[in-house]
């Protein structure tokens, strides 16, 4: 018996030891946390630069910020990622720009100009499209949306100094509709193909908010521009099937990705696109957040009602943030709205013009009060001065008959906001998103044509805007450049144009500064401070990993820093290859 009890003792005492050694090396194999430590890890918290030694991520989030010994204490068994001198940061957020349709110009054939594009010239443009309707992307597009599309032509750029007109489409096709989108996004010209089946004519008149462009005999040239554009560009965008959309929203997470962004905006969505965005979510085809802001005129306040009514909080990497709202056009394509003269006026104009509304003071008014009513974010293109008097105007009445603490109102673009106007957003708690790219993009524009000087000086005035204690975001505004946080970040902080000269160097801000639009500023303006946009304990693991501290470097050299990595809730989602 003595024996036995032994025998039972010793088998026992094994299986006991055997199983607590397979638990043990179960514990060292399922490393949960993930340590990153050895390079510039700027945490955003402060109003000054702050690093830190060590960050650890475990199960998305991120659970210690400090110092390296006392993480490796604490986390003995987590997995170790040596930045070796890189430079970590929160991930970017999108203070301004429109998701799908990045994914979609992806499809287009690239007609911008240098250094993004080969648009020089009309030639180059008509090359270019010849070649894409060759290929297989190009040949997708025609067979599901049935017209040959380019994207992001500019006539500033162009060495004709004007807009390609249907008879130069014409050397693309005279059997196919042509459509190719001004880089503004407001403008577009098309094909004598295009002309007949939209029902162009000389007696066609000009729609409601738009210009039919016509030449000296009264006959459409083919540039079009706001509603006369959008008549056709809506109806095609309509033919995206599902596999289509699904190529969209793909390629539109890769491109954000890619440069640092893993929160984007679709900031102007239209029907079809909030079912194809909604399609994705329940799909759980995200892998970075998208937030959506319906056009509040397409009678999205139907649309909105029920699950997907604007909220804070994400289903499957998406939400509904709540609507958009368009008062004008484009500086660069001289149809946004200003209060004085344009230096020079685009063809066809006579006198002081200065481009025009949208839509009247009192539409203008109602559009606001029914977000304010429904406690509705809402986010408004206003690039003239006179447009944003509207909106200033709207703003003010909604917030008198149905004000609500922390609406956090937005103003996008802001591009020839006034000094005086500044104090009434102060007053109005209205969140600029400014668009300071133009002063590198078309900055020389604005002085030679557009503005003049002094006013060119002023677009987009962030140092005024934060003296004045505004909380801004400075965007991109995709497709109408690309989703680039470096050239974002490089314009926000130089300010320098094309040829080399520093437009409004009193409204030049710090690098910090900048850094913040992109991160800890851009997260209050989505409601997200408690989750994004600094390195703090109990928020997101979202990171973005750059070759080079823009805090450490020449700042004219921002634009060369290239994000290596973006990590999305402590998951790789992009690496440079």
């Amino acid at each position: 018996m003595k024996t036995k009890f032994l025998i039972m003792t010793i088998l026992i005492a094994i299986v006991f030891i055997s199983c607590n050694q397979t638990k043990k090396e179960t514990s060292v194999v399922e490393k949960t946390a993930t340590i990153y430590y050895n390079g510039d890890i700027i945490t955003m918290e402060s109003d000054e630069p702050t690093y830190a030694e060590a960050v650890v991520e475990e199960n998305g989030k991120i659970v210690f910020v400090g110092n390296k010994d006392e993480a490796s204490e604490n986390y003995n068994k987590a997995n170790q990622v040596d930045l070796e001198g890189k430079t970590m940061l929160p991930a970017f957020l999108d203070g301004h720009g429109h998701f799908y349709n990045v994914g979609f110009t992806a499809m287009c054939a690239n007609i911008l100009p240098t250094p993004d594009g080969p648009g020089v010239d009309f030639n180059s443009v008509v090359e270019t499209l010849n070649e894409y309707k060759e290929t297989e992307t190009g040949k997708y597009v025609l067979e599901k949306l049935g017209w040959i599309i380019g994207n992001g032509y500019d006539d500033s750029q162009l060495a004709e100094k004007d807009h390609p007109k249907a008879s130069d489409l014409d050397k693309v096709s005279t059997d196919l509709p042509v459509i190719i989108i001004h880089q503004s996004g407001h403008l577009a010209s098309i094909n004598s193909k295009g002309l007949e089946l939209m029902g162009y004519t000389a007696n066609t008149p000009n729609p409601d908010g738009g210009v039919i462009r016509k030449d000296s005999n009264g006959n459409p040239n083919g540039v079009l521009e706001e509603a006369a554009f959008f008549k056709v560009l809506f109806p095609v965008l309509g033919k995206i099937d599902d596999d289509m959309a699904a190529k969209c929203i793909k390629q539109g997470q890769d491109e954000y990705a890619k440069k640092g962004y893993l929160t984007a905006q679709d900031g102007r969505t239209t029907t079809d696109q909030l079912a194809a965005l909604r399609k994705a979510a329940d799909e759980q085809a995200y892998y970075i957040d998208v937030v959506a802001y319906p056009d509040i005129t397409l009678g999205i306040e139907q649309v909105a009602e029920g699950t997907y009514t604007p909220t804070h909080q994400y289903k499957n990497k998406f939400r509904l943030g709540g609507v958009k709202l368009t008062l004008d056009g484009s500086p660069q394509g001289k149809t946004a709205w200003l209060t004085k003269c344009y230096h020079v006026n685009p063809e066809g104009r006579t006198g002081c013009y200065e481009g025009y509304p949208i839509m009247d003071d009192d539409k203008a008014t109602e559009y606001v009060k029914t977000a304010f009513k429904n406690k509705w974010q809402i986010l408004c293109h206003s690039n003239g001065d006179a447009a944003i008097d509207q909106y200033i105007k709207a703003v003010g009445a909604a917030e008198k008959e149905f004000g609500y603490l922390d609406h956090r109102t937005v103003l996008i673009h802001g591009q020839t906001l006034r000094k005086d106007q500044i104090p009434e957003l102060v007053e109005l708690s209205i969140l600029p998103s400014l668009f300071p790219m133009h002063t590198f993009y078309w900055g020389d524009w604005h002085k030679e044509s557009v503005l003049g000087e002094p006013r060119a000086d002023y677009i987009s005035p962030c140092r005024d805007v934060i003296d004045a204690g505004l909380t801004i975001t400075s965007h991109h505004d995709a497709p109408v450049t690309f989703p680039n946080s470096m050239r974002v970040l490089d314009a926000t902080v130089n300010r320098v144009t094309r040829s080399g000269k520093v437009l409004g160097a009193d409204q030049r801000i710090t690098v910090y500064e900048g850094l913040k639009t992109l991160t800890d500023w851009a997260a209050f303006q989505y409601f997200e401070e408690g989750r994004k946009g600094t390195l703090t304990v109990g928020k997101l693991a979202d990171f973005v990993i750059l070759d080079k501290n823009p805090l450490k470097i020449d700042p004219m050299q921002i634009h060369d820093i290239q994000v290596l990595e973006s990590i999305k809730e402590g998951k790789k989602v992009y690496e440079l290859e």
